[in-house]
């Protein structure tokens, strides 16, 4: 379980040097002490090219790439062995990258069906239903490739909620939805996020997820 991640004074390494020129002198996650506690949400508003995937990334552990301190609980994340990354990536943090990264021949049932054996958190009937919900149930079985990109982000979304989670990262999850499909998907994130009484950290360069913001931050 995590119940808060805190940054210490983090800086991406490809902005080592700018401290004092935008984006790091602006931002009021670089080089600051930020703490992200459950359960509130968090919007982390940024203009491209200023590390919002990035911060990602560092809280997911997939990248280690800048200085300063990252922790969980007050551990520094550098200290955590594979073995902790993978329960904790089970059990404690969902992602959704921007890339969304689904199997191009695999259809929508399938890419999140990869992720729920692992985890053993959904039933079948739970999936098929959030299809529904998102209004790409009539998409199951259609291979991600054949999707729209709207749709393929849906699909992602899904497949994100399928384990317990104490934070989901979400990264511009509704950058190709409308108003009206980014509040369906906001109210399936929220209620998966209730349930297990979970923080959400979501970030964004315009769109944003229609989320009951607890705190924004510039990135």
């Amino acid at each position: 379980m995590i119940n808060e991640i805190k940054l210490i004074n983090t800086l991406p390494a490809v902005f080592t040097g700018m401290e004092n020129d935008l984006p790091v002198s602006a931002s009021e996650v670089w080089l600051r002490e930020v703490s992200f506690s459950r359960p509130d949400y968090y919007m982390v508003e940024a203009e491209s090219g200023t590390g919002k995937s990035s911060l990602c990334s560092y809280i997911y552990g997939s990248r280690g790439d800048y200085s300063g301190t990252i922790c969980f609980d007050g551990r520094d994340v550098k200290e955590l062995s594979v073995a902790d990354w993978c329960r904790l990536r089970m059990r404690a943090l969902a992602y959704l990258p921007q890339e969304m990264q689904l199997f191009p021949e695999l259809t929508a049932m399938e890419n999140i069906e990869i992720k729920n054996r692992l985890t053993g958190c959904k039933t079948r009937q739970w999936i098929q239903q959030a299809l529904e919900r998102l209004e790409i149930g009539n998409k199951a079985d259609s291979p991600a490739c054949r999707l729209s990109v709207g749709q393929q982000q849906r699909v992602a979304i899904i497949r994100s909620l399928c384990q317990p989670f104490d934070f989901l990262l979400i990264d511009e999850p509704v950058s190709h939805l409308d108003q009206r499909n980014n509040a369906i998907v906001a109210s399936l994130i929220d209620d998966e996020a209730r349930r297990y009484g979970a923080s959400v950290i979501a970030t964004s360069v315009g769109n944003k997820i229609t989320l009951p913001i607890t705190s924004t931050l510039k990135l």
